[in-house]
């Protein structure tokens, strides 16, 4: 599939499953390799991650576990630049080495939020692995340790990125026609 149309909206195949899997691998083995005789928590953030976390999870070596959080900041293509949590941490995370996985990071202003709440509990380590940034669209002030890959300020999907909820599923990254 080319095309494929969501809610009413076209959106054009952007990255294969392919490159999906090159970009996993790569980061997998990097992630493996730095976290080496360490048994850190993954903090997979909700919705979009959930895909990407899995993939990425599986092809870690190291002991590791993994928890989730959701965090709210968009309606329909837009940022409301307010984030809301939805749910929260259970995990007792101090003294611990942090790994937040996100699928995709634009303006940071989520990120920035949740990265600043979890230096509050004093983990050993805090780095994010994130599978896309859109540098254009980018205002805040934090690496990412393990990046994908930078894409264009378009509006995507696929591959755990959504449109009101939609396209999630898709197994490629489709990017918004103009």
């Amino acid at each position: 599939m080319e095309i494929v149309e969501v809610k009413g909206k076209v959106f054009r195949k952007f990255i294969t499953r392919e490159k999906i899997d090159q970009v996993v691998n790569t980061l997998a083995g990097r992630i493996n390799s730095d976290y080496a005789g360490e048994n850190p928590l993954l903090i997979g953030v909700l919705n979009g991650a959930f895909i990407f976390a899995a993939d990425l999870i599986r092809k870690m070596e190291i002991p590791c576990q993994i928890s989730f959080v959701k965090y709210a900041s968009y309606t329909g293509t837009q940022s409301s630049k307010k984030v809301t949590e939805l749910i929260g941490l259970n995990e007792e995370i101090k003294g611990r080495h942090i790994l937040v996985v996100e699928d995709i990071v634009d303006s940071g202003i989520t990120m920035d939020h949740l990265l600043k709440e979890l230096h509050k509990y004093r983990p050993l380590s805090v780095r994010l692995a994130c599978f896309c940034l859109k540098p254009d669209a980018f205002v805040k002030d934090f690496s990412i340790d393990y990046l994908g890959m930078e894409i264009p300020n378009d509006f995507v999907v696929g591959y755990g990125l959504d449109y009101d909820g939609y396209g999630r599923n898709l197994p490629e990254i489709y990017k918004l026609e103009n």
